[in-house]
Parts: C-alpha cells; structure tokens; sequence
C-alpha cells in the first residue's frame, strides 16, 4: 500500500476508534445520541455520562496514543535501536516516579501540577540513561543503551513503588493510574497535558529529515547537513514532552511506543518520516482499541487500558518478527 493511502486508511481508523470509544462501554449509546449530547444535550444522566465521562477519556486516549506511538519511532531513530521504547529505556519510570513524588512529598494533586514534576523525571531519566549507556567501544549502542535503560527503570519503578506503598492515602488515589489507565481522568488532565503533547509532536515531526538520515549513520548525517548535537537535543526535549506529558496523564503504559513503530514499518518500510507520521496515527488507535477491549473483557468492572496493551502488544509483536524473521 502507498503512504498516501496508507495515511488515509490510518485517519479512517482514528475516527472510527474515536466513535467506538464515544459509544460502547459499560452503557452503549448511537452515534446519534452521541451527537445529540456533545451538541444539544438536556442534561439528562447519559449526556453526563457522554461528556463528562467518555469525552475526556476519549481525548486524553487521543493524545497518550499519539505521544507514546510517535515517541517510540522518534527513540528508535535517534538511538538507531529496534528494542527502544520510552517503558524500555526507563523514560515512562522516571515520569511515574515525579508524579509519586508530587503525590507522596508535597500532596499535589491537580493534574497541572504533577505535569511539570513528569516532565522534570522524564528528563533526568533521559539524560542518566543517555550517560550510562554511551558506549566504550564501536558497536555497542543498542546493547548497552537497552541493559542502561532496563536498569535504571527497574531502580526507579522500586522506589515508586516504595513510596507508594509508604503512603496509604497516595496508594489509593495512584492505585489505578499506576496501572496505566483512562477511566479516571477529566478535563483538567485535558487542559494540563495537551500543550506539552501538542509541542511535541510539532517538534518531532521538524525533525523527521533529521532522524532519517541519522539512522544511517553520523558521518552520512553529516555529509547530508544534519547537525548531530542540535538534533540529538532537540528530540531528547520531543520525548521529555511526549513522554511526560502521557505518563502524567495516563500512567506509565508500555509496550505501545515499541510495537507501533514496528508494525508501521512492516506495512510501509523503513523511511522514518513516513514511519513517524503513521505511528502518530497508529497510536490512538491501538491505544482506544485497548481501553475498549477493557471495558468489556472483566464485565462488569474494567482491566486498565496499560494492561491490556501490554497482553495485546505482546502477541503483535511476535507475531510482526515472526513475519519479519
């Protein structure tokens, strides 16, 4: 399939996975009355639930999925690593572990405020990652970047966890974002994440020429004009936004920013620019497609949207490399 067509096909399914996500659930409503509420509701319970409920999570579903997909083909093409994703390289723990923090320490509990304490663990981790896993000798790159990032996450998911379970009060209200999950959040998660989401996908869309001809190679980057510091910042700053920006929103949810770069490039090659755009749309709807499959497979309670991509994610993913092997 052409990219033209395949962009097309990937809009479609974004806009399909957006009226899904408005109207099953635990109450089903028409795309009509979905219309009706968003336009013209009389305040009755199912236009509350339409608005006030499946509205926000449907947007913030939206955003988490473009961030993580689009991040995950940015890490991938920086790092010229197949296994880099922001739950691998400990980019999604550290963000978890500033929202623990801003919980558990200062007992902050607005959406606008966690943000920042995301962000600034996100780009901690980042740059930690980035100093221990720089490699010694030619050749170890992917190797070593993965086992840094491995690590560090494993040491930052203990002590979030530590600090949660020191603080009853904070367990509680972390118990399902912890988990990775859309069912908990409102407008205000909205408002303070999609900024901070909108610049970086902005920011890693420019950089896609850059990050395509990173991947093959720094001296061929070079001879091709790419300044390598510059670019290497700059899309360091695009993952701290992408990633933090979703982790405050929804919790620390993996495997997405891994297996939609993965699967876009089975579909339409190994360009990066190309990848990246696909992956932005590729997110939300295997993003939304999770949270829907959740709703329905524990009725009548829900699993967590970051459990059910992890599951899903995993048998993708195999089954991709098998076909790619």
């Amino acid at each position: 399939m052409s990219p033209g067509r395949t962009i097309g096909a990937l809009l479609a399914a974004v806009v399909v996975a957006t009226v899904a996500s408005l109207c099953l659930g635990g109450r089903v409503f028409s795309p009509v009355e979905v219309g009706q509420a968003l336009w013209s509701g009389d305040g009755s319970s199912h236009d509350q639930v339409i608005r006030d409920l499946r509205v926000p999570r449907t947007i913030v579903g939206l955003l988490v999925g473009a961030a993580l997909g689009l991040s995950g083909a940015l890490m991938q093409g920086l790092t010229r690593n197949p296994l880099a994703d922001p739950g691998i390289l400990g980019v999604n723990a550290g963000a978890a572990l500033g929202v623990a923090l801003a919980i558990t320490q200062w007992g902050i509990v607005r959406p606008g405020g966690q943000v920042w304490f995301a962000l600034a663990g996100a780009a901690l981790t980042t740059l930690v990652v980035a100093v221990i896993g720089r490699p010694r000798r030619s050749g170890g790159d992917v190797v070593t970047l993965t086992l840094s990032g491995v690590a560090v996450g494993a040491v930052l998911t203990g002590i979030t966890s530590g600090l949660v379970l020191l603080h009853p009060r904070a367990f509680d209200s972390m118990r399902s974002w912890n988990a990775g999950s859309l069912a908990v959040v409102g407008y205000d998660r909205v408002l303070a994440v999609a900024p901070f989401v909108v610049a970086g996908i902005v920011l890693a869309l420019v950089l896609g020429r850059s990050i395509n001809a990173l991947a093959l190679g720094d001296d061929t980057a070079q001879a091709l004009g790419v300044r390598l510091v510059r670019t290497r910042v700059l899309a360091l700053v695009a993952v701290t936004l992408l990633c933090g920006a979703a982790t405050a929103a929804a919790g620390p949810i993996v495997f997405v920013g891994l297996m939609v770069p993965h699967i876009v490039a089975a579909l339409i090659g190994p360009d990066h620019r190309r990848v990246m755009v696909c992956s932005l749309l590729a997110g939300p709807i295997l993003l939304l497609g999770c949270d829907l499959l959740g709703r329905y497979v524990a009725q009548p309670r829900e699993l967590p949207v970051g459990v059910v991509a992890a599951a899903v994610g995993a048998v993708l993913l195999a089954v991709v490399i098998r076909r790619r092997s």
